[in-house]
């Protein structure tokens, strides 16, 4: 069951899309944040997701731009790496060694073993 969360009256109610555009990211990466329970969302009447700004400011704040720029580039990659590029190709984009986009990647993702296919596969 959720928690009924009541804002305060003169807050501002923030659509994930707009608090996506805040962070730069897409808003899916905002739902996954609310999932992971780094953000706190609200919710409407219909089940939608709010955020307050207020809630927010202490994220934003939180955050230096050299670590928004090195998550933004982990997300990217890991975007690519799902598209089908391997890890030199990806480290080779972002002018990285191999072992720390693995890092990179691995932190993001779910590696692909040799054979291109995600552990735990079977085909048979």
């Amino acid at each position: 069951m959720r928690t009924i969360n009541i804002p305060h009256p003169d807050d501002e109610l923030l659509r994930p899309r707009e608090v996506a555009a805040l962070f730069g990211v897409r808003p899916t990466t905002i739902a996954r944040w609310a999932r992971e329970g780094k953000l706190t969302p609200l919710y409407t009447p219909g089940g939608h997701r709010r955020y307050t700004r207020a809630g927010l400011r202490g994220l934003l704040e939180e955050e230096t731009p050299e670590q928004t720029a090195e998550r933004i580039m982990a997300e990217d990659a890991a975007r690519l790496y799902e598209q089908g590029w391997n890890i030199r190709q990806v480290a080779q984009r972002f002018g990285t060694g191999y072992g720390v986009m693995r890092r990179i990647l691995r932190s993001q993702t779910t590696l692909r073993n040799r054979g291109g296919r995600p552990p735990g596969r079977d085909d048979r």
